[in-house]
């Protein structure tokens, strides 16, 4: 049996600090369940686990937003603000008019996402309902860089 082969690698985990961050974008009134359906699907379909999850991010028109903090607080994880001032600096790969003509700026979800810099893993997804009308939530997932250690002095 061969122990060099790469095939098994896909499945192994490594454990860390938690190091996603998850932009959460909302129209008024979304239920937690559309905002938790989304970002799991986020996470499932990009490989990701939700044990990695470090805190959601949103912009602070959206900062009392029920569905947005019952989600944080049912993913056990928490809710970091944003000021639109900060998050209309952030450069993003999928500006939209929605939250421009709602909040003021071409961005919640990516731009709160990548807020604290890091690599965008799932650009801005929005969330699918059953029932045909249009999505309530949008989100993107970074990961952030792993802390900087200082490497320890050799043993003399």
């Amino acid at each position: 049996m061969s122990g060099g082969g790469t095939s098994g690698r896909a499945r192994e985990a490594v454990l860390g600090p938690p190091s996603l961050v998850v932009g959460v974008g909302a129209s008024k009134g979304v239920p937690a369940e559309e905002v938790l359906t989304l970002i799991e699907a986020a996470l499932r379909d990009a490989g990701l686990s939700s044990a990695s999850l470090a805190h959601l991010a949103t912009g602070d028109a959206k900062a009392e937003e029920p569905g947005i903090v019952e989600a944080a607080r049912r993913l056990g994880v928490p809710l970091v603000v944003h000021g639109s001032e900060e998050l209309a600096r952030v450069e993003v790969p999928h500006p939209s008019d929605a939250p421009l003509a709602a909040v003021g700026i071409p961005s919640v979800a990516e731009a709160a996402a990548l807020a604290g810099g890091g690599e965008l893993l799932v650009p801005k997804r929005k969330s699918e309902r059953a029932d045909g009308q249009p999505a309530r939530a949008t989100c993107a997932v970074v990961r952030r860089p792993a802390p900087h250690t200082h490497p320890r002095s050799p043993a003399n």
